[in-house]
């Protein structure tokens, strides 16, 4: 019998959707921020479309999702303005302040601030959180330079003009056809070669997903109802839930846990939680539905 397939393709795995906005964004009204200054743009729902989406068809964007009155924040946000400026318009610098621009934040589905997202022909293709040293900025800023150089001309690459790489390719083909231990080695060996890699970063964390639901008892829902405060049964059942597309039950599962539970077992469960969100895109309504549950549960 084959093996389970996988819940989420693998080159969309952590991805994030954001042709949501495309739509959503006020048909006429202020921008409400424009230009912060010669090298950064301030970004909400109004402009998101023109200065993010479309933009990255022509240059790198780099998206700082901030909040102004975070010291970390500001420093990070003054060492990218003036990465940008150095760089002349290679690249765009564009801020999103999380509070005044909540729509914008969800959608990229981050958890702290600073983050930082880049985009190129309007998706994400790399991205980290807090603060680094300027000089490993610059490395970053580098490569994405490097990755993007001669892909970006005013449109979006198509699928069929795409040239993947072959170990991206051969990585897919593993997964796809269920060789869990291949494709996990595979997708390691491209994060080793590039750490920033998001599509590998996402494929290991679901793969990691897929080899331990597979392992689990088919009858572990029915054990974890049986016993509800089990914390190892839940996650079993949580996992079977998920590899059977039960995500609400799975999701619904653990939050209620979380509401039953304190100390480190709460940590514990919403540790988890929170990778099983993490194996979503951010955007997937019930990964939203889900956060905000477990928000209500926490606090």
């Amino acid at each position: 019998m084959s093996r389970p397939r996988p819940p989420i393709g693998p080159a969309l795995a952590g991805a994030v959707d954001l042709s949501a906005l495309k739509q959503s964004a006020p048909a006429s009204g202020d921008a409400g921020g424009g230009s912060a200054g010669s090298t950064a743009t301030d970004v909400n729902e109004v402009n998101f479309e023109d200065e993010v989406l479309l933009r990255s068809n022509e240059v790198p964007v780099v998206v700082l999702l901030w909040s102004p009155r975070s010291d970390v924040c500001l420093q990070l946000a003054d060492i990218l303005s003036g990465l940008a400026a150095a760089d002349n318009g290679k690249w765009a610098l564009a801020r999103v302040d999380v509070a005044a621009a909540p729509r914008v934040a969800q959608i990229f589905g981050i958890e702290v601030v600073p983050t930082v997202v880049a985009l190129a022909a309007g998706q994400p293709i790399s991205s980290f959180q807090g603060i680094q040293p300027p000089e490993q900025l610059r490395r970053w800023v580098d490569s994405l330079l490097s990755a993007t150089a001669g892909k970006l001309s005013g449109a979006a690459t198509s699928e069929e003009d795409e040239q993947v790489d072959p170990a991206l390719a051969q990585a897919r083909r593993q997964l796809q056809d269920g060789d869990f231990a291949a494709a996990s080695d595979s997708y390691q060996a491209i994060l080793d070669d590039d750490p920033n890699n998001a599509e590998a970063k996402g494929a290991i964390r679901q793969i990691a997903f897929l080899m331990r639901a597979s392992a689990q008892h088919p009858d572990a829902v029915a054990a974890a109802d049986a016993a509800p405060d089990d914390i190892d049964a839940a996650f079993a059942a949580a996992d079977v839930q998920l590899l059977n597309q039960d995500v609400q039950g799975a999701f619904g599962r653990l939050v209620a846990l979380v509401r039953r539970t304190s100390g480190d077992e709460r940590t514990a469960v919403r540790t988890r939680l929170i990778e099983l969100f993490d194996l979503f895109d951010p955007a997937d309504p019930d990964v939203i539905a889900g956060r905000r549950n477990l928000a209500n549960a926490l606090y």
